[in-house]
């Protein structure tokens, strides 16, 4: 009998911060500069508390995560880095989150944190992925956006519909 393998992916989940005046919450990264707040989920912890724990880690914010408005799927595997050999494909979660509590501070992996109008916060967001889901949540209406894309070598936005 041959041994079945089965397929990894990395699993992440984000969310779209909004505060008391509705403005959005985004972290400044190292690598991509603005981006909405989230990360992989980890061994033994929900979508939820991944949400949670990642806005928190990343902001300094507290919050109540609510409606899921995007699944993304980075279909593209690609070669890696820091000891990894293979980046596998990624599948996001994006949910619309309230602030609870928190003071805005930076972390290991984010130089900056701000609160920007929804307008603006578009303009501010680099990487190719967050702009595609940011603006999934700009046009939620009730229905999640599915969203397929490669980001490697270049960009390539394959699939946009609602489920």
């Amino acid at each position: 009998m041959t041994e079945k393998i089965l397929p990894t992916h990395i699993v992440a989940a984000a969310g779209v911060v909004l505060n008391e005046k509705n403005e959005v919450l985004l972290v400044n990264t190292y690598n991509d500069g603005w981006v909405l707040p989230g990360g992989e989920v980890e061994i033994g912890e929900n979508l939820i508390e991944a949400v949670q724990r990642e806005i928190r880690e990343e902001s300094g914010i507290f919050v109540q995560v609510g409606e899921l408005f995007c699944i993304s799927s980075n279909t593209a595997s690609y070669p890696g880095y820091g000891g990894v050999k293979t980046v596998p494909t990624k599948v996001i979660l994006d949910f619309i989150c309230q602030r609870q509590d928190g003071t805005l501070q930076c972390s290991d992996e984010t130089s900056q944190a701000a609160w920007f109008p929804k307008e603006k916060a578009l303009e501010m967001i680099r990487a190719s992925s967050n702009i595609e889901r940011y603006k999934a949540f700009l046009e939620y209406t009730g229905r999640p956006f599915y969203l397929e894309y490669h980001t490697k070598p270049v960009f390539e936005l394959r699939t946009k519909r609602l489920f």
